[in-house]
């Protein structure tokens, strides 16, 4: 069969709330599958966070690369929404609150994906190159062939990857999680890439977490593009990080060839919805705390492209 290829995405921005299990236990605090109504508070919640994203369209937001990624499962009427208003729209297919990758709707995700039309489709995949080697090779399996469905189909493909640490890694750190970020997470990620391409996943973005050096971004970059892949690029997930460390990480990704923007969730509606939940704020001010939020973000990213662009200028100036 022959396959399609998407033309190449110059920026993607996206606010993220695909999430399902955040809302279900941590933020309402469940125990058991949600009732009925705890599902439409859930959903309302995802529709606040929209609503924050609308705000910060009409409040100037640059358009081009702007969108949102949510979930079928709680977000269907936002994702039809944003549809119909030509909002450029990721959509998750994973099952949610997996250690490994499966479809949330089995073999029928083609269809489920051709019934909401995203611009991307996305899938969140824990893989760690030293884990469970018998796990990993199911998991590419799985996304193999959601890749060749894909490109058959001629739409792209957006792939957050996260590794998280083995026991035996965390010892070599002695149980510090940020010294695991900074000096084996980036390899890891590397070797990550390379086994998935290896094994037919072809991912038109690859959503990566956040890294503290532009050196381990290049690395990153390089391997996206590695053996003819010059157009497929990366964009930062935030995770559950605070804002100092977020800023800092789309500071460094920002200026890198190959990353092109963001995805980020939790760190920009967490706190609005924890206040609207404890009622400190009301639902009209916790969306504006989150479009406000959105566009801190995209103010740090473009603040450093425009400072790495003007640092280049100086150097190829001359004397």
């Amino acid at each position: 069969m022959s396959t399609l290829q998407p033309a190449p995405v110059p920026h993607l921005y996206l606010l993220a709330f695909d999430h399902q299990q955040p809302f279900e236990h941590s933020l309402l605090g469940l125990s058991a599958p949600p009732t009925p109504d705890e599902a439409d508070t859930i959903r309302h919640l995802k529709t606040l966070i929209y609503t924050g994203f609308l705000l910060a369209r009409r409040q100037g937001v640059e358009h081009e690369g702007a969108g949102i990624l949510v979930d079928a499962h709680y977000g269907a009427d936002v994702a039809k929404h944003a549809l119909d208003e030509g909002i450029l729209l990721a959509l998750s297919v994973e099952r949610s609150g997996q250690d490994e990758f499966d479809f949330e709707n089995g073999e029928d995700f083609g269809t489920h994906i051709e019934t909401f039309d995203p611009a991307f489709t996305q899938v969140q995949v824990l893989y760690n190159p030293d884990g469970d080697q018998a796990m990993n090779a199911r998991q590419r399996e799985r996304l193999a062939r959601l890749t060749d469905w894909l490109q058959t189909h001629g739409r792209r493909f957006l792939f957050e990857l996260r590794v998280p640490p083995t026991q035996e890694q965390l010892d070599v750190v002695e149980g510090d999680t940020d010294r695991y970020d900074l000096e084996l997470r980036p390899s890891l990620m590397v070797r990550a890439m390379s086994e998935l391409q290896a094994g037919g996943v072809e991912p038109d973005i690859w959503k990566v977490e956040g890294l503290d050096r532009p050196a381990d971004c290049l690395r990153v970059a390089r391997q996206a593009r590695n053996g003819g892949r010059a157009h497929v690029s990366c964009i930062v997930l935030d995770g559950n990080t605070d804002w100092e460390r977020l800023e800092h990480r789309l500071r460094v990704a920002a200026p890198i060839p190959g990353f092109i923007g963001f995805a980020i969730g939790h760190t920009t509606w967490w706190e609005p919805l924890q206040a609207l939940h404890e009622r400190q704020l009301t639902a009209a001010e916790a969306a504006q705390r989150i479009c406000e939020n959105y566009q801190r973000a995209l103010i740090t990213w473009n603040k450093a492209v425009l400072h790495s662009a003007v640092q280049v200028r100086e150097e190829l100036s001359p004397s």
